[in-house]
């Protein structure tokens, strides 16, 4: 199987199976000299872990993470760093019963076909549990970030027709609630839809929005890897993405252009910024120097109690009742693995715009 390695210059290679013996990963061009421990890592793996919130998963995992290379004495070495989390609470024996027939929504039918073989346990390499990989690498990014002063951060937006109000937006809001919500009151209202959703064995979809500031302008490539592009190849990785929209995303086919344009004005000390920012942070395919903004649609979790259509590997029509531990809704538990793939994004492109004109290449080396 191809496609486990993601980047140019800051590449993350994930390995592992949701009940394999363990998960990794390995992350390539990172800088010497970032202070990294453990403990940094931990805290991104704890926002994502199973038996996190009540509206995910009852699996009991502690999502224990060890670094295995790339670090002495507090810091990168510039060495490849090797990430492993060890599975503890893995019930096999619940999806046993699934290798003899596929379940709707998931890659069960297209992997089999693909492959010829499977990993029915959770799901195997297909399963959301990959996603922990993508965290640990995306904590190792956010430190390079934060070195830079960018900021990016992900919040739940909208559960199915429950949406944030931005008159009761607050930013402390998002870590105190279970939902990631910044808006309280629709927190508590989507608390009692997914609690319902649950008593009838069903799921739900939501959105979520990722917010980042403080970018230099010029970030991403004016044609294949624009910098939309290119997030958008890695926020569709994500296993239940279906939609992603950038700035005012599909309701600009509704504007004019007089209206979607973002006019320009420069500031009492000649900065040069946007009054609007109906592109989202994005121009010709590279950063502006505005705030990015993005979205993403995430389905409903496909494993539901409740009695489905489908057929067994030799075509045989039967109902099925989906047994095991999964996730009434993937979205709070989907936000730090928005961020993690998008502070992957940046950061490669970040090194990848330190060569983008010989005046840059000029700087670093004559000083």
């Amino acid at each position: 199987m191809s496609g486990s390695i993601f980047g140019k210059l800051f590449t993350v290679s994930t390995w592992g199976e949701s009940h394999g013996k363990a998960l990794g990963v390995v992350i390539d061009g990172c800088p010497a000299g970032i202070a990294l421990c453990q403990e940094d890592i931990q805290k991104e793996l704890d926002r994502r872990k199973p038996g996190s919130n009540p509206f995910g998963t009852k699996r009991k995992e502690s999502d224990t993470v060890h670094i295995l290379s790339g670090t002495f004495e507090g810091k990168t070495t510039g060495t490849p760093i090797s990430m492993i989390v060890y599975n503890q609470d893995h019930h096999s024996s619940d999806y046993s019963e699934i290798a003899s027939y596929y379940r709707p929504g998931h890659a069960d039918f297209t992997f089999e076909k693909k492959y010829g073989i499977r990993d029915y346990r959770g799901g195997g390499r297909s399963s959301g549990r990959e996603t922990l990989c993508r965290v640990a690498a995306g904590a190792v990014a956010k430190k390079i970030l934060s070195v830079l002063h960018i900021e990016l951060f992900a919040y739940t937006k909208s559960i199915a027709n429950i949406s944030i109000s931005q008159n009761h937006f607050n930013k402390d809001n998002i870590t105190k609630n279970s939902l990631f919500m910044p808006d309280e009151k629709a927190a508590q209202q989507a608390e009692i839809y997914l609690k319902k959703c649950m008593a009838q064995q069903d799921s739900a979809g939501g959105v979520i929005e990722c917010i980042v500031e403080n970018l230099p302008v010029g970030l991403g490539e004016t044609v294949f890897y624009k910098l939309q592009a290119v997030l958008g190849q890695a926020l569709f990785s994500i296993g239940a993405v279906k939609g992603v929209e950038f700035g005012d995303g599909f309701s600009v086919s509704m504007t004019k252009g007089s209206e979607n344009n973002d006019a320009f004005f420069a500031d009492d000390f000649g900065k040069i910024q946007k009054k609007t920012n109906h592109s989202g942070g994005i121009l010709g395919g590279m950063s502006d120097g505005s705030p990015l903004i993005f979205r993403l649609a995430f389905k409903p979790t496909p494993s539901i109690h409740k009695t489905q259509h489908t057929v067994t590997k030799d075509g045989k029509n039967i109902d099925i009742n989906i047994k095991g531990r999964h996730d009434p809704i993937i979205v709070p538990r989907a936000v730090v693995v928005v961020e993690a793939m998008t502070a992957m994004v940046l950061v490669d492109l970040l090194f990848q715009n330190m060569i983008s004109n010989m005046e840059s290449i000029i700087k670093f080396y004559k000083t």
